[in-house]
């Protein structure tokens, strides 16, 4: 069996004496592969991505069971912010202001050729290392040309994809250029078996691939077997077939549980509760500043909370914790600003002596992220748009007695958590307030019973399971 993805499961650093030092990374992915066993049959293919790691591809020095590409860096970020983070990221969560974006020009052109080199790369890579008919699971949308490049290396796979972040609507999905809507859609079709997070995700996958506006820009046909797709990639029979599954990605709990009751979250819930304040309610996100998370409408919200319901002001903390992600890009540091500055602006307006309305805190420190689950009387996840959202499911299984969840209706996570959720258009302040009020207003035992009932939904599926289900499901 092989994994390929952007980030591996170590990283490397160089130490000033010149050693190289690796760090085991976390996270679904690293606890499925996990699962499988150490048998010595398993290679996870991924890149190189720091100094620290490509020095480590050049002296040899690697892990069991990891191969890193050291694919040139120039290339690596064409096709990483260039395109997987700048194009096909914002198309599949329906981010662009579209009076001025996307501009598909020379240098998008430029950067999709790097995005192609990049993919070939991993292709190369796996046809080299797989044994006759291994199993190959491609993750995410890093690598959506790796399976049909791959089918034409070794016929003999057996190749999974499986995205992590929603699939846009093909009127949306319409935006990219022909050709390279249909690089994309033929990509992803060399697989045996695709994954989604939600049946609305794979949904939407087998519309883009039928073509759109009633026009069949590709020669393909849902079949007439449950969620599959028959297709003739020469445009000439026979026909294959790609099956689609779905796999919601549930929490971890025994991790979860363990972590968040270890001596560093006790320390940092000492710290919270000092600055939070005496028997106030609390009001928690947890979020990277990624442009689909929508901290700024939900600090917009809690404004408008404090506006309409005078009687919440001081008894009340928005507790939010707002990660600085993809810096490298202007858009999100000006996203990142942005949330700082509403916060100061909250804080400015309503504060008093004794009572700051929003604890913001911009570095990322997991301890401190439990500490909060723990300490949250509501939980606000209010994405634009979500492939699932795990912190909609770890808060309700994390937190000390329980709480109400306020939860966009379009988060993956949603599908599964609805009913014992307060569901919320992401774009509708007003509405997000009086959610938020109904949440501080629901009855401990009401609040208790739901968060049961959403940490059992959210624990349905754990990582491992959730990366086996799929395994067996391409091995058959």
């Amino acid at each position: 069996m092989l994994v390929a993805s952007n980030r591996g499961p170590v990283s490397y650093t160089v130490g000033e004496d010149g050693s190289l030092d690796a760090k085991r990374g976390g996270g679904g992915l690293v606890s499925g592969l996990s699962a499988i066993g150490s048998d010595g049959d398993a290679l996870w293919v991924c890149s190189a991505l720091s100094d620290g790691d490509r020095e480590a591809v050049r002296r040899g020095v690697g892990e069991d069971g990891v191969r890193m590409l050291d694919i040139p860096a120039d290339v690596h970020a064409d096709a990483y912010n260039g395109i997987a983070n700048s194009v096909l990221w914002f198309v599949h969560h329906m981010l662009y202001q579209t009076p001025l974006e996307p501009v598909f020009d020379a240098e998008f052109r430029r950067q999709w050729a790097s995005y192609e080199t990049y993919n070939r790369a991993f292709a190369e890579a796996l046809a080299e290392e797989a044994a006759r008919g291994a199993a190959v699971v491609v993750q995410d949308y890093h690598l959506c040309l790796v399976p049909g490049m791959l089918r034409e290396l070794r016929p003999d796979l057996r190749i999974g994809h499986f995205s992590h972040t929603p699939w846009a609507p093909p009127e949306y999905f319409a935006m990219l250029p022909d050709d390279i809507r249909a690089q994309l859609v033929w990509g992803m079709l060399g697989a045996d078996r695709l994954g989604f997070l939600t049946g609305r995700w794979a949904q939407a996958f087998m519309s883009c691939a039928g073509g759109t506006d009633g026009e069949r820009i590709f020669p393909l046909w849902p079949s007439g077997a449950p969620r599959s797709i028959e297709h003739t990639p020469t445009g000439h029979p026979p026909l294959r077939t790609t099956w689609i599954g779905v796999h919601g990605l549930g929490a971890d709990a025994d991790f979860l549980r363990k972590r968040a009751h270890e001596p560093d979250v006790e320390e940092r819930m000492a710290a919270l509760r000092q600055e939070i304040g005496e028997g106030r309610r609390t009001i928690v996100r947890v979020d990277r500043t990624e442009l689909s998370k929508n901290i700024v409408r939900g600090l917009l919200a809690y404004r408008q909370l404090l506006s309409d319901h005078p009687e919440w002001r001081g008894r009340v903390v928005h507790v939010a914790f707002a990660y600085p992600s993809r810096q490298d890009l202007a858009v999100y540091r000006d996203y990142t600003a942005e949330v700082r500055r509403l916060a100061d602006e909250i804080n400015a307006e309503y504060g008093t002596p004794g009572w700051k309305p929003v604890v913001l805190h911009v570095k990322d420190d997991f301890a401190r992220s439990l500490a909060a689950y723990r300490l949250a009387d509501v939980a606000l996840v209010n994405p634009i748009r979500d492939g699932m959202n795990l912190v909609a499911k770890e808060v309700p299984v994390v937190s000390d007695a329980g709480c109400a969840l306020v939860l966009s209706r379009e988060a993956g996570a949603h599908a599964e958590l609805g009913e014992d959720a307060i569901t919320v258009n992401p774009y509708d302040v007003t509405g997000t307030a009086a959610a938020l009020h109904e949440a501080l207003s629901m009855r401990p035992e009401e609040r208790a019973e739901r968060s049961k009932r959403l940490a059992a939904a959210a624990t349905a599926l754990p990582p491992a399971q959730w990366f086996v289900d799929q395994l067996d499901a391409l091995r058959s």
